[in-house]
């Protein structure tokens, strides 16, 4: 078995999608470091392809920025995705760590992540009879990382090929469920918050007077 630095295991978990993580587990090899670096790299990245894509191909109408709807596309997709595929492959006698989920999953992301700043540079170099080479570069990064993930997935947990499906399917489902009880209880938080700031108005007001 090779002998890599960190992140050289990063290169080759990323351009050997079938047998990259494998080689991973058995050498317990992959940086938390590392992941955590990718997926501030991911939340960038998202920023930059919804604020500074070339204008010929997409315009911006919001006059403020609001930085949320990144961090959720991010760091919190990716805490809910790493969250959700825990829980599932636990109950699926899954062989995968929390911080192994973590890091495999942040590799994969890799190839999402370089077409958004790739996508991002063309838009401002080509012109619009030219996004049909920005789309393949898309559609590519999307479906290399689609493939990491699975081969990150069956290789973290050592599940056969059904039932990693099996696995990412649960796991969708679990980010949805996940997904819609943060926003209630964001919710419920966002209540409380109006009734004390009332009842505080109300009883400065009653006070004063």
């Amino acid at each position: 078995m090779m002998d890599l630095t960190q992140k050289q295991w990063v290169k080759h978990a990323v351009m050997h999608p079938v047998e990259g993580f494998e080689d991973m587990r058995w050498k317990k090899s992959g940086s938390l470091k590392i992941a955590l670096f990718i997926i501030l790299l991911l939340f960038f990245g998202e920023i930059a392809y919804g604020r500074l894509y070339g204008f010929q191909f997409y315009i911006s109408y919001d006059k403020n920025f609001n930085i949320i709807p990144y961090i959720v596309r991010s760091f919190v997709l990716f805490g809910v995705w790493t969250l959700g595929n825990w829980a599932v492959c636990t109950l699926l006698d899954g062989e995968g760590t929390l911080k192994n989920i973590c890091i495999y999953s942040a590799y994969a992301l890799i190839p999402y992540t370089v077409q958004l700043y790739l996508n991002v540079i063309l838009s401002h170099l080509l012109i619009r009879d030219e996004m049909v080479f920005m789309d393949i570069i898309k559609i590519a990064g999307v479906c290399w990382t689609a493939m990491l993930l699975f081969s990150a997935v069956k290789s973290v947990h050592q599940y056969s090929f059904g039932k990693t499906v099996f696995a990412i399917i649960l796991t969708v489902a679990a980010m949805f469920v996940m997904l819609f009880l943060l926003v209630l209880f964001l919710s419920l938080i966002q209540q409380v918050i109006i009734f004390i700031s009332t009842l505080y108005t109300e009883l400065s007001y009653r006070a004063r007077v």
